[in-house]
């Protein structure tokens, strides 16, 4: 699976490490930065790159994944969401990792570097990878009426 992943300075550390051992595991990383340690980097162009390359790819029938690293990872979730066709879930634990994908077919995690040990990061991202949608009829209908309000701009209760 592709995968593309994006940080700011306070997940680089986490972010090497990810692209490391998920290669290792087969899987193809596209990194979209940042390339340098920058204290006062902004995270947004970073996650709306990783995010645009996961839609390009699954657009394209590519399967991919993208995974967006912040301190908390909560800002890197609000950029990410931004591209349209996203579903960036914030993860930090192995349901919620799970659940993003079986219930709201999560294309993005979002992960708090400050919060969790690599290794319990690498955990998370490998749940979130493995999980499939279920497909379930309510949880299609539900993703549905997102789509359809980012194009629409209408809610539909």
């Amino acid at each position: 699976m592709r995968i593309h992943i994006a940080t700011d300075h306070a997940g680089m550390e986490l972010s090497a490490y990810l692209v490391t051992e998920l290669s290792a595991l087969g899987h193809e990383l596209v990194d979209h930065g940042p390339k340098v340690y920058d204290a006062l980097d902004d995270y947004p162009g970073f996650c709306i790159a990783a995010a645009q390359g996961v839609i390009a790819d699954q657009t394209a029938g590519v399967e991919a994944l993208g995974i967006v690293l912040g301190g908390s990872g909560n800002g890197e979730q609000m950029a990410a969401n931004k591209v349209k066709g996203i579903r960036a879930a914030l993860i930090w634990n192995e349901s919620t990792a799970k659940l993003a994908r079986e219930h709201n077919d999560a294309n993005v995690a979002a992960v708090g570097a400050r919060q969790h040990e690599n290794s319990e990061v690498l955990d998370l991202i490998k749940a979130f990878i493995a999980e499939p949608f279920s497909n379930d009829e309510r949880h299609v209908r539900r993703i549905g009426k997102i789509a359809s309000f980012e194009t629409t701009g209408e809610v539909i209760y």
